[in-house]
């Protein structure tokens, strides 16, 4: 009837934590399938699909002269990983379990660990769906040739980090206005088909249309991304410091909503 904490060593608290993070991402992974495995094949059928669109999009309105010059499908690809990993990082973060949600009532699961499970199970599957589609393109198709493969892939997870930086805000406001953020969250992400950039170059960009796009750190993402890509375009109209600095400063609100906390908030969703 009546539960005793047990006082429990540094290392086995942080066992623990990880034990509880991995069940947590594992949960995640299988959400939309029971197979992880078919799980992760829809994942790279939603990208695969998007870049085709795009493909076709690009060459019969004759928007291929607009790419940079190199691999016309790494150039869609490199803006279409971003764009996704971005969305799906944010909406890890906001549709995880909260702290009024029933999974809380269990001893050890927190919302600390209910965000990092929901985060790490997205990472692994936009990494592992990207580095198969570039396999499967690499292999069937053409040699994928990308200039700065390091610097394109910490591209990648800056994505993923502001992602994860707009997801938290939008946690951190939801208890108080849950259904501004549904609107939101689908507003920003509709917005972001176009205000991403994955379309053009910035470098293309007229001044007065740059002020329409540089708030925004996933236009930044792709356009450094595509700089390290190919080795004829430098990007002059981003940089990767100000996702970097916006994305740290995105990370601090769910703290505050947690610790304030109440079961109402259930009651109200």
């Amino acid at each position: 009837m009546f539960y005793t904490s047990a006082p429990k060593s540094g290392w086995t608290a942080t066992v623990r934590t990880l034990e509880l993070i991995y069940h947590t991402a594992v949960r995640n992974v299988r959400k939309s399938h029971n197979n992880a495995i078919i799980a992760i094949l829809l994942n790279m059928l939603q990208i695969a699909l998007m870049v085709l669109v795009f493909y076709f999009m690009f060459t019969i309105l004759g928007l291929r002269g607009m790419a940079v010059r190199g691999d016309f499908l790494i150039y869609i690809m490199s803006g279409i990983f971003l764009y996704i990993t971005h969305l799906k990082a944010m909406g890890a973060v906001v549709g995880s379990d909260g702290p009024s949600s029933a999974m809380m009532l269990h001893a050890p699961m927190n919302t600390a660990i209910s965000i990092a499970g929901n985060i790490v199970s997205a990472l692994y599957i936009q990494i592992l769906s990207m580095a198969t589609i570039l396999f499967i393109y690499h292999v069937a198709v053409t040699p994928v040739v990308i200039k700065d493969p390091i610097g394109t892939f910490a591209m990648f997870l800056l994505a993923f980090f502001t992602g994860l930086g707009v997801g938290l805000i939008l946690l951190a406001i939801k208890p108080w206005f849950p259904s501004f953020v549904a609107i939101f969250t689908t507003v920003y992400q509709r917005a972001n088909m176009i205000a991403s950039g994955k379309m053009f170059l910035a470098n293309t960009l007229p001044g007065y249309m740059i002020a329409m796009f540089d708030w925004n750190p996933l236009f930044h993402c792709i356009d450094q991304a595509r700089g390290y890509a190919f080795a004829n375009y430098f990007p002059r109209n981003s940089n990767w410091e100000y996702a970097l600095w916006l994305g740290i400063t995105l990370l601090m609100g769910e703290f505050y909503t947690r610790k304030h906390a109440s079961l109402s908030w259930g009651a109200r969703r």
